[in-house]
């Protein structure tokens, strides 16, 4: 069990970045990628839309860097239009492809308190707004696929502090903390090469 705890500190001071970086981006993903991101940001900004990084990009920010194909961003309510009959569609100009690249306007509900305060008030990182930490496991945690469950544990297993992100959960998503506490206990069992 000591051992056990020394891994986790040891990888959290080695192995997790002080501050959000999207540099070890580069060496995971594609340019055309990375390319779609600036240039969704830049299109999103120019249209006065309120944005934020997700998905793999952002998982890679905070020190899981892995690849992915598109690009993801939170974004306000006034990156879409609302027609009669309850229809919504993306306004003009909001991208949805760049470059063969799928960018992905993701809205975001007035309840979901962690991705409300993202778009407020991002984490810029390398000029490109960032979702926190705590509204990226959010959204990890309320996604059934296996594939968001294991970007969580990896984030956990980089040194993500799951203390500050449990009690994000309790006060904004309680229903979430369990299948959060799993993934924490998960995250700190050992592999069969003796990694935790």
């Amino acid at each position: 069990m000591i051992r056990m705890k020394r891994q986790i500190l040891f990888r959290r001071e080695n192995t997790m970045p002080k501050e959000p970086d999207l540099a070890p981006l580069r060496d995971v993903v594609t340019e055309k990628v990375l390319q779609a991101m600036k240039k969704a940001h830049e299109m999103l900004s120019e249209l006065g839309v309120r944005h934020a990084l997700v998905g793999g990009l952002a998982v890679g920010a905070y020190g899981y860097p892995r690849n992915t194909k598109d690009v993801d961003f939170i974004v306000g309510d006034e990156a879409f239009r609302h027609h009669e009959g309850g229809i919504i569609t993306t306004r003009e100009g909001v991208p949805l492809n760049l470059g063969g690249v799928a960018v992905d306007p993701i809205s975001v509900m007035e309840n979901e308190i962690a991705l409300v305060a993202a778009l407020d008030h991002p984490r810029v990182v390398d000029g490109i707004p960032l979702v926190s930490i705590d509204g990226l496991i959010y959204m990890k945690l309320k996604s059934p696929r296996l594939k968001d469950a294991a970007d969580v544990v990896e984030l956990l297993r980089a040194g993500v502090d799951p203390t500050a992100v449990r009690e994000s959960l309790e006060a904004s998503a309680p229903a979430l903390v369990a299948k959060f506490n799993a993934l924490v206990k998960k995250a700190g069992e050992e592999d069969d090469s003796g990694e935790v």
